[in-house]
């Protein structure tokens, strides 16, 4: 994983938002409907050069695919692997308990969009035998940056960690929650090490931070940090192969513009996201909930041997950051961790995270990224002098 040697690199977290008709291929798909499969992977082709072409002309140093061929960021496994079917009962967020006018407005925002709430369940014993849809998407990936003028810096591929696919995707099989967290990491261990072998691995866990107000919102913050740990040891029995820095991992509290009054501090946390064998981390500090944790970050001293990604631009709403606002988040990054080359400017979270649910216009995302771009040059300036 490339540092910030010389200049403050950028990158994002993954998602980006899909054109229409891909979105709505890929949600038809979800739900069984028969539909042209050639038509959706020459949409997906196309949309993954899009995106590449996009997130190189706004300045990204460390790009993605941005998960174009996927319905769901953790919700695409229930297509790759077997033993998923029927549907969980996921529980509704605190937030949209504790304000039902703020879920009836948040629900009337996306009336059409790939499941969450209702994602298939495990049904039986998880299976991950055919990689050819992981292959595929790797494939496109690489054709599209073999088209570039100019390559970026370095590339990088996101994958569910277990922990997120067993809080989505419940469990209707196994004898216990911890059984089906180790088997669903022993399965995505095949495409871990997949995408390992070709781009940075970027594993997405919010399981580590948001499900204390969804799955787990009536334990106590004890005892979701203990579930949270079990998560994390399933995650490196996955990663075992994998050197922890061709691998860094995204926790967040949850890509959504409401309350998150309920949040978990980002103290109660730390210690479980330092226990992952990984080599950088990827966390939200810009939307307004969170902006106030570089405190927390400072205090816990990031292990030297870890990359901060700190997100600099929010994905939730359509301001474009000021460059300066980004340069002094950045720079307020820097010095918690107490190393410039140490800190790559990031998004909060994905900016596409489910079809048919984007919350940010496309053209604001390219202005967004830009921003970033804009505001990773004058903290640079400053940081170099």
């Amino acid at each position: 994983m490339r540092r910030s040697e010389e200049r403050i690199l950028t990158t994002h977290v993954g998602s980006l938002p899909r054109e229409p008709v891909l979105s709505d291929l890929l949600i038809r798909d979800e739900l069984g409907e028969a539909i042209d499969r050639a038509e959706l992977a020459r949409r997906g082709e196309s949309a993954v050069r899009h995106v590449v072409e996009r997130q190189t002309a706004s300045g990204v140093d460390v790009v993605n695919d941005g998960e174009q061929p996927r319905v769901g960021f953790q919700t695409y496994v229930a297509q790759r692997m077997k033993g998923f079917g029927g549907e969980s009962r996921r529980p509704r967020p605190r937030d949209y308990v504790d304000f039902p006018a703020f879920a009836k407005w948040a629900a009337a925002r996306s009336p059409r969009r790939s499941k969450v709430s209702n994602a298939p369940q495990a049904i039986a014993e998880v299976v991950y035998d055919d990689l050819d849809a992981a292959e595929e998407e790797c494939r496109m990936f690489r054709a599209a940056l073999s088209g570039l003028a100019t390559q970026p810096v370095e590339t990088f591929m996101t994958a569910a960690s277990p922990g997120i696919i067993a809080t989505t995707m419940l469990n209707a099989h196994y004898d216990t929650y911890e059984a089906y967290v180790f088997a669903l990491a022993r399965e995505m261990r095949k495409e871990y090490e997949l995408i390992a072998d070709n781009f940075i691995l970027q594993i997405d866990a919010p399981d580590l931070a948001m499900e204390r107000t969804v799955l787990f919102h009536d334990k106590t913050v004890a005892e979701f940090v203990e579930i949270a740990e079990m998560h994390v040891a399933a995650l490196n029995e996955a990663l075992v192969n994998i050197p922890r820095d061709r691998v860094r991992l995204h926790c967040c509290w949850g890509n959504y513009e409401g309350p998150h009054v309920h949040d978990v501090p980002l103290a109660d946390v730390m210690p479980v996201l330092t226990g992952a064998k990984v080599g950088g981390l990827s966390i939200e500090f810009a939307n307004p909930r969170h902006q106030h944790e570089y405190a927390a970050l400072k205090k816990a001293k990031l292990p030297d041997d870890l990359i901060l990604l700190p997100g600099v631009i929010d994905t939730s709403t359509n301001y474009v950051e000021h460059p300066e606002v980004v340069a002094n988040r950045i720079c307020e990054a820097v010095d918690a961790v107490g190393d410039r080359t140490r800190v790559i400017a990031s998004s909060d979270c994905g900016f596409g995270t489910f079809a048919g649910s984007e919350m940010v216009s496309e053209d604001v995302v390219w202005a967004k990224l830009r921003a970033c771009r804009d505001g990773a040059d004058i903290a640079t300036r400053r940081l170099w002098g």
